[in-house]
């Protein structure tokens, strides 16, 4: 159908939807850069503590290797000592061994090929080449081992040839760094892991708390554009969920190593627990999202209760953070849980189709998951988030009353329901009565 508005209301349009997507594109710049600076704010206090580690652990490993191992060991000491700190937050007792592991592989290798091949140009790169590629082999990825084996190769490879009795020293500096480090990380500067670990699941809880309630509004407004803008948003917590997984790899090797933090290992277990249902539950909430956003695209019913319970959901989420920073009992946790759960189920005793179903489904899941980030036992979580639901549905369509006690019939009435039975089937027998019958 040709458009017949004048040409003006044509550009004038245009001009309109250029400025509304530009409008959207300079909006997610800010949320994008704004959610940049609040990670590199709340990394600051886990950047200094680490810079702090590694600047200790460098001094120390020098100071020993200077007056203990001889020359160019403080070198070496340090940089293994910086290097098991720096590498990575977290399990850095394995990466201890690896890197005095990769060591011996890359002494092992270059002692080795050095006897059959000689010294030279082309000599170092076949050595380091083979170091290189056993270590990966060992180890199946890129990591201290790696690096450690080809660097020790490229050392017996260039310096052994002009310095005689280079291995076992090697040896002794990758030890004395990487024992110096352990300390540092374990006894003098341990870092608090439950800090760390609130930092690191704080942009998440932020993230679901905001997008559910926008997707509530949105969804409520029936605004398609809207889901898909919080489908995208909760898309991009992948970031935010390596820096929680980073985290807890550090505050496990702390509550482990460090004797200063064993009090910790018991609160750090229930967080690691309720960290697994935390990412579950952002799972539910994409999927709520992708539902929601199909449901408005079919153009399905939306009963007002559907974007309730999605609000209340994040609600919920809020005060789940609130109440186990405390640790105290979750009740406001779970009596906001129990609203959502009613309102799914009225949603769903409203009258829902295909998708709305699944949103209903989704939003039950996720009930039982934020129960259970809170502590609850999967039996105990499904159970209330049941009861809840069924109580929303029984509110909308109570179920139809049975007679639980019924009168039972006597002997007489027995008889008397009997010879009814009979005499109807006499006459029906014997045809019409005789009044019925005409005179002659």
């Amino acid at each position: 159908m040709p458009d017949d508005r004048p040409a003006a209301d044509r550009d004038q349009s245009r001009l309109d939807e250029a400025a509304e997507r530009s409008g959207r594109a300079v909006e997610r710049v800010r949320h994008r850069g704004g959610e940049a600076s609040r990670v590199r704010a709340r990394q600051w206090e886990v950047t200094v503590v680490i810079a702090a580690q590694a600047g200790l652990a460098a001094a120390l490993a020098a100071l020993i290797a200077k007056h203990f191992l001889g020359p160019g060991s403080h070198v070496f000491a340090p940089a293994a000592a910086v290097g098991t700190i720096a590498t990575a937050i977290g399990q850095r007792a394995r990466r201890t061994f690896e890197l005095l592991f990769g060591v011996g592989l890359g002494i092992v290798i270059g002692d080795t090929l050095r006897f059959f091949l000689g010294s030279g140009p082309w000599q170092t790169g076949v050595v380091v080449g083979l170091a290189i590629a056993s270590a990966l082999l060992v180890a199946g990825k890129g990591g201290p081992l790696v690096g450690q084996a080809g660097g020790t190769a490229v050392l017996i490879a260039t310096l052994a040839p002009m310095d005689r009795g280079l291995e076992v020293p090697r040896i002794f500096d990758a030890l004395v760094g990487g024992v110096v480090g352990l300390v540092v990380v374990a006894l003098l500067l341990p870092v608090n892991p439950m800090r760390v670990l609130d930092r690191a699941a704080a942009p998440i809880f932020t993230v679901l708390a905001e997008q559910l309630e926008k997707l509530g509004q949105v969804l409520r407004q029936r605004d398609s554009d809207g889901t898909r803008h919080v489908l995208e948003t909760l898309r991009g917590t992948e970031g935010d969920l390596s820096r929680l997984h980073d985290a807890l790899s550090g505050a496990e090797e702390v509550v482990t190593i460090a004797p200063a933090r064993w009090h910790r290992r018991q609160q750090f277990h229930r967080y690691a627990r309720s960290s697994e249902h935390l990412e579950r539950l952002l799972l539910d909430s994409h999927a709520l999202a992708r539902w929601s956003t199909t449901a408005l695209q079919y153009d399905e019913p939306i009963p007002p209760e559907l974007p309730d319970a999605i609000g209340r959901l994040g609600k919920a989420v809020t005060k789940m953070r609130a109440e186990c920073r405390t640790g105290g009992d979750p009740r406001r946790t779970r009596k906001l849980v129990e609203e959502c759960a009613e309102l799914a189920g009225r949603a769903a005793a409203s009258g829902v189709r295909s998708f709305g179903d699944a949103i209903v489904t989704g939003l039950r899941t996720a009930s039982s998951d934020l129960l259970r980030a809170c502590g609850y036992d999967p039996d105990d979580a499904n159970r209330i988030v049941r009861r809840a639901a069924g109580a929303g549905e029984s509110a909308i369509a109570p179920p139809a009353r049975r007679e639980l006690h019924r009168a039972r019939p006597t002997r007489a009435l027995r008889a008397r329901r009997r010879a009814h039975l009979a005499n109807r089937r006499r006459h029906d027998r014997a045809g019409p009565s005789a009044r019925e019958r005409p005179a002659r």
